[in-house]
């Protein structure tokens, strides 16, 4: 693994342990060279996604774009960092699981969307707002109103 700091090549690992429910492993690494620490995450693959752009256009899947765009909806929630990380791996194994190599982004908005609603709602709301690019206050309030349940 390179060193972050000094890019060399020959670092050392000091210390391993499991990670995020046992679904990865933690490791803190020692480079000799320049005696920087950082720590690294190792996850099973099972096969490599290519998202599919609305527009066409194909790139790798990127867990840690996804992840980045859940943990801005869910900012300042009263939800455990634990419980988002847990959630970001079940997404990734679902995905992962459906036996297809080419994902619709639309497919996995949706998926983000549905285990958001499932832990906060505001969460869920923020992430929506993004993804279904809203462009004025009605647009919230026309996706709020569906999240309410019905009068009487």
């Amino acid at each position: 693994m390179r060193c972050p700091f000094c890019g060399n090549v020959d670092t050392q690992v000091k210390d391993s342990r499991p990670a995020e429910d046992n679904v990865a492993i933690r490791r803190r690494r020692f480079c000799p060279s320049c005696s920087g620490r950082f720590t690294t995450y190792e996850r099973v693959q099972l096969r490599d996604l290519v998202v599919v752009k609305t527009n066409g256009k194909r790139e790798d899947f990127d867990r840690d774009k996804m992840a980045r765009s859940i943990r801005i909806a869910m900012q300042k929630r009263p939800v455990e960092p634990e419980r988002i990380e847990q959630m970001i791996s079940g997404i990734v194994r679902r995905l992962e699981s459906t036996g297809e190599t080419d994902i619709p982004s639309k497919a996995i908005g949706e998926i983000v969307m549905e285990a958001l609603s499932r832990i906060d709602n505001v969460g869920y709301v923020r992430f929506a707002s993004v993804y279904k690019n809203f462009q004025d206050a009605d647009d919230f309030d026309k996706f709020v109103s569906e999240l309410r349940p019905p009068a009487g």
